[in-house]
């Protein structure tokens, strides 16, 4: 079972040199993400529609060993849930699922129910070094 934690915890365990994840597309990375972020997108996005990226985990491995300490996040915490228990399911041991993503999580009456990375006001940008993108990312593979 995946450990969830909130974004404040999340930003705590980066400080402690966890890596963070983002595993939403590529325009959703560029549009902002959690400082230090590295993209795999779980799903591209592709004339407004998303399709799996065949790849994730191929170049999660690439790029991160089985014992690194990872955060997974994405926009409000269901695609980085799912990657987090496919990352557990390929032997990664120290992987956590941040609840909220970047944008939070809302309940059916468009509610918050677990303030986003963003709504909690830790550090974002919008720019990230070319070893953290998914284009550098992936050529490792």
């Amino acid at each position: 079972m995946v450990k969830r934690v909130t974004p404040p915890e999340a930003a705590a365990l980066i400080t402690e040199g966890w890596n963070y994840l983002d595993v939403r597309s590529i325009p959703e990375f560029e549009g902002g993400h959690p400082v230090g972020a590295a993209n795999v997108p779980l799903l591209h996005q592709t004339n407004g529609r998303m399709s799996p990226n065949g790849d994730f985990e191929k170049v999660v491995a690439a790029n991160f060993p089985r014992d690194a300490k990872i955060v997974v996040g994405c926009k409000a915490g269901g695609r980085s849930l799912q990657a987090a228990a496919l990352l557990e399911a390929a032997g990664y041991t120290s992987v956590v699922d941040m609840r909220g993503g970047f944008h939070g999580e809302h309940d059916g009456m468009g509610r918050v129910t677990c303030a986003g990375w963003l709504e909690s006001k830790l550090p974002v940008e919008t720019t990230a070094p070319a070893d953290k993108t998914y284009a550098t990312l992936s050529q490792k593979t």
